[in-house]
C-alpha cells in the first residue's frame, strides 16, 4: 500500500469557487502544486527511515506528483515496497508504530510552499478587473 501525503490547502476551493463566479479562471494550480510536492518530497527524501527492513529504498521511492486542484507525495508501491504505508501510518495489529515522516516533511516546508500558493492567488486576483 503506497503512503500518500495529501497537502491540503484549506479554503482553495472555496477561493476558486468564488473567483470563478467572479469570472476568474483558478481551476490551474499545476505548477504551484508540482512546485510544493517537490519541496516536501526532497524533505521527505532526508528524513525517510532506514535500516531493516527499509534499508534506505524508501527514500529512493519517494516522488512528487500534481494535478490542476492537487499535490501529492507518493512513497513506494504494492509491489516493491508493500510496507511503506505500514511504516508510515503504523500498524497496530503487527507491533508497528507510526512514523509519518512524510507528513512532517509537509508541515516542516510549510512555512516554504505556503507562500507559493500564497503568490499564484495573489497572480490570479491581480488579474481581476475592479480589485
Amino acid at each position: 500500500m503506497a503512503a500518500d501525503a495529501p497537502i491540503r490547502v484549506e479554503g482553495l476551493a472555496e477561493l476558486r469557487r468564488t473567483l470563478a463566479a467572479a469570472g476568474v479562471d483558478m481551476s490551474d494550480f499545476t505548477e504551484t502544486n508540482k512546485l510544493a510536492a517537490a519541496l516536501v518530497a526532497t524533505a521527505a527524501r532526508g528524513t525517510a527511515p532506514v535500516g531493516p527492513p527499509v534499508g534506505g529504498h524508501l527514500a529512493s521511492s519517494i516522488r512528487p506528483g500534481a494535478t490542476r486542484t492537487t499535490a501529492m507525495v507518493r512513497v513506494g508501491n504494492n509491489t516493491r515496497f508493500p510496507y511503506a504505508g505500514p511504516i508510515h501510518w503504523g500498524w497496530a495489529a503487527r507491533g508497528i508504530r507510526a512514523n509519518p515522516w512524510v507528513s512532517e516533511a509537509a508541515t516542516g516546508t510549510e512555512d516554504t510552499w505556503l507562500p507559493k500558493y500564497m503568490d499564484r492567488v495573489d497572480q490570479i486576483v491581480g488579474t481581476v478587473k475592479g480589485i
